[in-house]
């Protein structure tokens, strides 16, 4: 694992820490990814994390006077899943922030990273290709602009250098009088999925005819890719159904895909044909938001996500560095877990074993925790994220000897089978009532997709969510 954390206080606090420990070190907001090619083996030499989520203002979403949006590097898919103007103004790429993961997951993980991990498969690099997006790129020794299409040399590289932080994705908002745009999705599960095949499409009008078409393909080719001659097709002509037939010919003529455990690439290429033109006869009917969720499920409490975190902070943690921490609203020191997840420091250091592991890749959902208000997989957080914050465990969900209703009705309704998954499916769900009291069966399905139970009982946890208001 890493041997010093440092917690930035400011951008250039981070850029310098950058700068003075060159390749050996990563910049991380969510760490999602980082911390499972950490821990499987597959990203060696990492000796520092400069952690910037403590930075004032990174995490904000703005329209320019211009008519450019930006994102900051700490914005989550979470945040696009639920920022209006992400929704109003940059559709496609809320569809596919909606598709990242599960919702511990999408509270973590930033775009800025899904763009930086670079992987043909991740979901929101096609929509914001579409989007004609760029990113700023900054250094101790300057700053430059790339465009997406140019970011990319092949999977997961990118012209970043070391010592550069992405502090900036920018993208011309969707006009909504003229442009239309969506992202679809091809995966082997409703969630939790790495894309077989993703497509983004952004078009632009003159009535009933397109006048500037954008189509980007992920999965099919070392990066993502235009479907250009698809793109050439479409300028002229009405959305009929010859045109986005052929259309979809033309996108599947431009990938380029190879055989993996996923898919073939046969497979692969047809998908390409279907998405498309599945995609563009959603934009030609205006139903390209029908299944979009008017309040989508965060597993967030929004009033504990900005907080002030006063002094302590642009401290480097290493092993011997004391994390002090609230728990349950006790405090907490661990000294000695600077290079640990928190999954492992609240077992192995804190003693709070409700918390279980099951996979220690974010798949499972039996690690959650609700970390400053927000639902995450205590696995892919590194352990020094918890100094100065307020985290609630399984311990802290009952009020003495009277159990949460959420518990009552696990008991009562027979949610709790082998009780391996119990703590991370409570979490979850206590996290999901706090946010919608009254959450529908469709809802609770989403809120829990992050939660794998192995014996299977989804029937009666869901039983239990329908009725635990009433306990």
């Amino acid at each position: 694992m890493w041997r010093e954390y440092i917690t930035a206080t400011n951008t250039e606090e981070a850029l310098e820490a950058l700068a003075e420990r060159g390749p050996s070190a990563r910049i991380v907001a969510g760490a999602t990814d980082l911390m499972l090619e950490i821990e499987n083996g597959a990203r060696t030499g990492i000796e520092t994390l400069i952690d910037i989520t403590r930075i004032d203002g990174l995490d904000q979403i703005t329209l320019d006077d211009e008519g450019v949006l930006h994102l900051g590097p700490t914005v989550t898919h979470n945040q696009c899943v639920d920022s209006t103007l992400i929704v109003e103004r940059a559709f496609p790429l809320a569809q596919a922030a909606w598709e990242v993961g599960a919702p511990q997951i999408r509270n973590r993980g930033t775009v800025a990273g899904n763009l930086i991990t670079a992987s043909p498969a991740n979901d929101t690099i096609a929509p914001l290709m579409a989007l004609g997006a760029q990113v700023t790129l900054r250094s101790t020794s300057g700053e430059r602009v790339v465009p997406l299409d140019e970011f990319y040399t092949g999977v997961r590289e990118t012209v970043m250098r070391p010592d550069e932080m992405l502090v900036d994705v920018r993208f011309p908002a969707i006009d909504p009088q003229t442009q239309k745009g969506g992202f679809l999705k091809l995966g082997l599960r409703a969630a939790q999925a790495v894309a077989v095949v993703n497509v983004a499409a952004l078009l632009t009008l003159d009535g009933d005819r397109v006048s500037a078409a954008s189509i980007t393909l992920g999965s099919v080719a070392p990066t993502v890719i235009h479907a250009s001659r698809a793109e050439r097709f479409l300028i002229g002509r009405s959305l009929g159904e010859e045109t986005i037939s052929r259309a979809g010919a033309f996108a599947m003529e431009a990938s380029k895909p190879i055989d993996d455990i996923r898919a073939s690439a046969s497979f692969r290429e047809e998908m390409v044909k279907v998405l498309t033109r599945r995609l563009l006869e959603k934009l030609a009917n205006g139903n390209e938001r029908k299944e979009y969720p008017e309040n989508p499920i965060l597993l967030s409490r929004k009033e504990n996500q900005k907080r002030s975190w006063g002094a302590g902070f642009g401290i480097i943690h290493e092993n011997g560095t004391p994390i002090q921490t609230l728990i349950n609203g006790k405090p907490y020191t661990a000294v000695g877990a600077g290079h640990k997840s928190l999954l492992r420091m609240l077992r192995e250091d804190l003693q709070l074993v409700g918390s279980k592991e099951g996979c220690a890749e974010g798949e499972c959902g039996a690690c959650t925790v609700i970390l400053d208000g927000s639902a995450v997989m205590s696995c892919l957080v590194p352990a020094p994220r918890a100094h100065g914050a307020e985290i609630i465990t399984i311990e802290g969900v009952a009020e003495g000897d009277e159990l949460h209703p959420v518990q009552k009705a696990f008991v009562q309704y027979g949610a709790v089978q082998c009780g391996y998954c119990t703590p991370g499916l409570i979490m979850s769900s206590i996290t999901l009532l706090d946010e919608h009291p009254s959450a529908t069966t469709d809802e609770i399905k989403r809120a829990l997709s992050g939660n794998l139970c192995r014996c299977t009982g989804y029937y009666k946890v869901i039983q239990a969510l329908e009725n635990a208001g009433t306990l």
